[in-house]
């Protein structure tokens, strides 16, 4: 498969450019609409029972609260007057929008728990209809029309979900075009550096140009099909640019490293599309393997990422494997044009190792003494996720300055209770007056219960007040709706706590309650992601097990780089928690410190895993060719590190760069994703492939490529590997590095 790759890219080189210039065009027209085909959430289990319970309460009584208008009167108290008729026209406006429903208010009700503590606050409760793209897209209506003054007496501000949902999408967008900003920039400088020619720096560019179009095409695909979570453009961006200029990193160091050693442009192409082909063909199988298993999880913030991460690490492979050979043939020697003034040419010897190898031959001379250090510290920066707890995004993933998240702040401290918080119980069934009244007073004594609502009454500590024309509205002749309002902080150990209570207590005779709301939904997120990790671990860790056991022939390779990855894992999720959870550097980076965001951390540790999988692949490559060449295991890895190390190093440095432009977001989830992304990649590329793996291989010896017989037969029959000769210009099965001359001097 591969030389017929390296045959069409010699033989057909401007017709795979021609196609791979109208693809792009194609993949940019078609992935412009991508953003429309996106959708807000996807942290809920669209079978737990708080989802069932919203759809319940959407299907019979017109949506939970999802939208709340703080309204200030510039006047003095909301019970003036002026402030009651301006309030008054302000529902009566909003009962007009087609995209409002359930709209309540202070002024129609009366409610003491609708107006604020000094009096000069009231509320105004509503639920914006539609599906998570279209609540999106009303709320922002709704939010451009009312919000700011109102008849000139009023001051109108938006919090709840629907709102806070509108601020996170135009924030997504907002983020992704100044990581880019930054990103792209930074990038085509580092490659300058590492490359130290023109021409050679943009290739990468070129290849992780196709990826990132192809991503936003696939977005729109696939948000045509499926849903898919709006987020999902950044961290498919952020994948599809650091991927494909990994990949091309890799074969354009190939190609320049064979030229150096003398071969024609054409041996060039083939030898560089059978070894480094082959081995981005194996990294893209390992860090797809690692990004499938979010299929699993039901929510489809995680499942989209399944998705698009596949979509998108095949498409930087497949452009990688296919266009950039035809771009290597068509340059040939030209590839090293426009060499850089600060780039000196050097000579060596024609045995000298470079820098990496020589580290790995120093690590190896005394593995224990170098690799127990590294693991001490790394072990050590993992121990904060002993403490780890967990949570769904709120308000305060948002700014401090964004109006939802300071309007969920003056809930919390100047009313009694919001009701965007409150716990809604749904019973899709027709229910006794008596029997229901019991259940509500039983709720109300839960510790933490402020009051329960229902058709029946209002409840607080057991005991019935006096019914107000609002709680009408609970009731159906074919269902109840029962909200449970607390004091309690939203997300807490405590309020979560109080959805098992609530849980727990008896219900009616012969009903089934459905018990919803953001702390339900939060409990019942937990549960989901907890039910399906061992499975999704499990897929991870086979696949990949099996992909490396085909592409090194050994049991004791893929138990290697199984720990290894989870220790560096480890320690950057620890340093995640330390960060966001802890609060340690959060004012340098502007978030609010809260538990680590369930969906995120897992999203996170998939392509983390595969990336370092990525970086396993690139290095044991290396040192399995010159090991199958008959390189003992020391000359094996440190010429193979040597070969490898700079790539890897380089590599991983351009990745972060992508991930960690993120750190700018104004998103706490998505500053953590794209420092833990970072950080685990550099972690990898350094501590791991510069210290633990050589020190394992050395602790190994032979035992490092052992396999059982029938193993051994089975790899020789369906396995992969390095195969064919050196060209004949190369040193030799144990050689070092390449003579260095002015073209190889770079990696």
């Amino acid at each position: 498969m591969f030389e017929r790759m390296a045959e069409l890219a010699i033989r057909r080189s401007r017709l795979v450019l021609i196609v791979a210039v109208v693809a792009v065009a194609l993949m940019s027209a078609v992935g412009a609409g991508a953003f429309d085909k996106l959708k807000g959430g996807g942290f809920d289990d669209p079978a737990s029972p708080s989802t069932r319970a919203a759809e319940v309460i959407d299907d019979k009584f017109g949506g939970e609260t999802n939208l709340v208008l703080l309204v200030r009167s510039a006047k003095g108290r909301v019970d003036t007057p002026a402030a009651r008729e301006s309030g008054r026209a302000l529902v009566a406006d909003l009962k007009k929008e087609k995209e409002l429903g359930n709209v309540v208010s202070y002024w129609e009700t009366n409610s003491p728990d609708l107006r604020s503590k000094d009096g000069r606050q009231a509320m105004v409760l509503a639920h914006v209809t539609g599906d998570a793209t279209e609540q999106r897209d009303n709320a922002q209506k709704i939010l451009d029309t009312y919000t700011g003054t109102y008849k000139d007496s009023l001051t109108v501000r938006a919090g709840g979900g629907a709102a806070v949902g509108a601020g996170l999408s135009k924030q997504v967008v907002d983020d992704l075009i100044l990581a880019e900003a930054i990103a792209i920039p930074l990038t085509l400088v580092l490659l300058l550096f590492v490359f130290g020619s023109v021409v050679a720096a943009l290739l990468p560019l070129a290849i992780a140009v196709i990826a990132v179009m192809g991503s936003f095409a696939q977005l729109f695909l696939l948000g045509s099909v499926t849903d898919v979570a709006d987020t999902a453009t950044n961290l498919t961006t952020a994948l599809g640019l650091g991927l494909g200029i990994d990949y091309a990193l890799l074969m354009v160091s190939r190609f320049r490293e064979q030229l150096a050693a003398g071969v024609s442009v054409d041996d060039a192409v083939r030898r560089t599309v059978h070894t480094a082909g082959r081995t981005i063909a194996f990294s893209a199988a390992t860090v797809a393997a690692a990004l499938a298993a979010l299929l699993v999880f039901p929510q489809y913030f995680l499942r989209s990422f399944g998705f698009a991460g596949v979509g998108v690490v095949a498409i930087a492979a497949l452009s990688t494997l296919f266009v950039m050979p035809a771009l290597l043939k068509v340059l040939g020697h030209r590839v090293n044009s426009g060499r850089l003034p600060w780039v000196k040419s050097r000579r060596a010897g024609a045995h000298q190792v470079p820098v990496w190898g020589r580290l790995a031959r120093a690590v190896m001379r005394r593995p224990a003494l170098t690799a127990l250090p590294v693991l001490a510290v790394l072990l050590f920066v993992a121990s904060p996720l002993l403490n780890i707890t967990f949570g769904t995004p709120d308000e305060r993933v948002l700014p401090e300055d964004a109006e939802s998240r300071q309007v969920s702040q003056v809930l919390r401290t100047n009313f009694g209770g919001s009701d965007d918080s409150a716990l809604h119980i749904a019973i899709d069934q027709a229910v006794d007056k008596a029997p229901l009244a019991s259940y509500a007073g039983q709720l109300s004594k839960l510790e933490g219960v402020e009051r329960v609502e229902t058709s029946t009454g209002t409840y607080t500590k057991g005991r019935s007040a006096a019914t107000g024309p609002a709680n009408s509205a609970f009731g159906r002749p074919t269902a109840q709706r029962i909200s449970v309002v607390s004091g309690l902080t939203p997300k807490s150990d405590a309020a979560q706590s109080l959805v098992e209570q609530v849980r727990s207590v008896t219900p009616p005779p012969g009903t089934h309650p459905l018990v919803g709301g953001t702390d339900a939904v939060l409990v019942d997120a937990k549960d989901s992601i907890a039910d399906k990790l061992p499975v999704a671990v499990a897929l991870v860790v086979l696949t990949t097990f099996l992909l490396l056991f085909l592409f090194t022939g050994s049991i004791v390779q893929p138990l290697r780089a199984l720990l290894l990855n989870l220790i560096s894992l480890g320690a950057t999720l620890g340093v995640m928690t330390w960060i966001f959870q802890d609060g340690h550097l959060s004012s340098p980076l502007g978030f609010t410190a809260q538990p680590m965001e369930v969906s995120m951390t897992v999203l996170m540790f998939c392509i983390a895993f595969g990336l370092s999988m990525d970086y396993e692949v690139f290095v044991t490559s290396r040192i399995k060719e010159l090991h199958d060449h008959g390189a003992d295991n020391e000359t094996a890895v440190v010429n193979g590190l040597g070969h490898t190390g700079r790539i890897v190093s380089a590599a991983a440095f351009l990745l972060a760069v992508s991930f960690f432009a993120f750190g700018t977001a104004k998103i706490s989830f998505m500053q953590m994703f794209g420092l833990g992304s970072g950080l685990a990649v550099l972690l990898d590329a350094i501590a791991v492939r510069g210290v633990l793996v050589p020190a394992a291989m050395r602790l190994l010896g032979k035992t490092a490529w052992y396999a059982p017989g029938f193993l051994r037969k089975l790899h020789m029959r369906y396995g992969l590997s390095e195969g064919g000769p050196e060209p004949a210009s190369t040193p030799g099965p144990v050689a070092a590095a390449p003579t260095r001359t002015e073209d190889s001097s770079r990696v």
